[in-house]
């Protein structure tokens, strides 16, 4: 069974007059948000979109070549201004700011607190206990033979990780997945406890993602953080309350408050919605899998595939700090400057038949992690890592796989998420 979308050809024509990227209900079918962006790319590819006040609209950058010119320009396209579209003022930058809102030396600094837990030599270290763990959830997953993947295995899987890098235990995991759905489902009424734009969310508007559920990460960080303080631990939550970034300035409580809610996110949600993604991708194209179950050593290509393919993150947004020349139009000092990383991961002047998925596809320079960024995804290794691993173990293990329901997607413009993704296995 799929989802009646999914027959639609996402180049099938769409007036330019029909697009609105800010409409979050055309980002629920799996295929307006593609049409899209297909339509800007050849019409507009920098688009102005306007917005419901008190938002003010915001240029739509949606070419590969435009993205990475974005991306790299620091100086032009800055993240101090924030990087969602939300607008907020320096009040609420200053409480709510994370390392994403951050440029420049002090960014520099605070990344290198955990480079090097993110770096080649310590992710290599985790291989067998990732394989391990990959292993346990697909045994438990698949012994049941119908289930929802989503839970069972694309959420499961990178929260354990998640919590073997706080160095938190297991019975923890769904209480971070949960904290995880509430902030960045902000606007989807099945996850947010208060949604975005609502007159109730001025209440939390200085907290990030205007979520209440930020509290409760906030409160559960700093039990942590007072745990382990001066102390030896190599977990992440050790070396930011232990150790000084590299320009000598501390972090304060509300830098660690907000690094640690980053990790809480973006240690889950990104990884989940591409492996779910993924599996869909090879429910729906089963020469694909086919391929990889004859193959294995196509995986690691294939993992590069599936991450141009799920474009976990729609976008991310950067402010102008100057007048500009961008794709032929004139942005202004104070703009929002979006990058619709998804779009960049379908141009066809970069992916030869870009809306075929290719398990083998070569010279893949997809901008899923960013493009030439200082900003640059700091857990792209393990990412890699995480979804090698996950489907080295998974495909051998099926003899068969099939959809049993509906795939409902996240109602946001942000996320590129998948709810849930019922199925049926046969084991070989």
């Amino acid at each position: 069974m799929t989802n009646p979308t999914d027959a639609i050809d996402p180049t099938a024509p769409m007036p330019l007059a029909d697009v609105d990227l800010a409409d979050l209900d055309n980002f629920t079918d799996g295929v307006t948000p593609w049409r899209m962006f297909h339509t800007l790319r050849h019409e507009d590819p920098v688009h102005w979109q306007p917005e419901e006040a008190p938002n003010s609209g915001f240029w739509a950058v949606t070419r590969h070549e435009d993205i990475a010119r974005v991306d790299r320009d620091a100086e032009t396209f800055t993240s101090t201004k924030f990087v969602n579209l939300e607008e907020v003022d320096d009040d609420q930058i200053k409480k709510r700011a994370s390392i994403l809102e951050l440029d420049g030396v002090r960014h520099r600094a605070m990344r290198s607190l955990l480079q090097r837990q993110f770096g080649a030599s310590v992710i290599n270290s985790y291989t067998d206990f990732l394989r391990g763990l990959t292993a346990k959830t697909l045994d438990t997953a698949l012994a049941k033979g119908s289930f929802d993947f989503v839970k069972e295995v694309s959420a499961d899987f990178p929260i354990n990780v998640l919590a073997r890098l706080l160095d938190v235990p297991p019975e923890d995991n769904q209480q971070l997945i949960d904290w995880g759905n509430r902030i960045i489902g902000n606007t989807d009424p099945d996850y947010a406890d208060v949604l975005l734009g609502s007159e109730e969310s001025e209440k939390y508007r200085d907290l990030p993602f205007r979520s209440p559920a930020s509290l409760e990460v906030f409160e559960y960080g700093r039990e942590l953080a007072r745990q382990r303080r001066g102390g030896n631990g190599t977990d992440l939550v050790s070396k930011l309350i232990n150790e000084t970034p590299r320009d000598g300035i501390p972090l304060s409580g509300q830098d660690f408050d907000n690094y640690f809610l980053l990790l809480v996110v973006a240690g889950n949600e990104t990884t989940r919605h591409t492996i779910t993604h993924s599996m869909l991708a090879l429910l729906q194209h089963p020469e694909q899998l086919a391929r990889l179950q004859e193959d294995p050593s196509l995986i690691p290509t294939a993992v590069e595939e599936f991450l141009r393919w799920a474009s976990p993150v729609y976008h991310f947004r950067r402010t102008a700090t100057r007048d500009v020349e961008l794709g032929g139009k004139q942005v202004k000092e104070g703009d929002k400057v979006v990058m619709w990383y998804a779009s960049g991961n379908r141009d066809e002047k970069v992916f030869g038949n870009p809306y075929d998925f290719d398990v083998a596809r070569a010279d893949n320079d997809h901008v899923t992690f960013g493009k030439g960024s200082p900003h640059l995804c700091l857990g792209n290794l393990l990412a890699r890592t995480e979804i090698r691993i996950m489907f080295e173990e998974l495909i051998p293990r099926l003899a068969g796989i099939r959809l049993t329901g509906e795939v409902p997607r996240v109602r946001s413009n942000f996320v590129n998420g998948i709810k849930k993704l019922p199925v049926e296995v046969t084991l070989a």
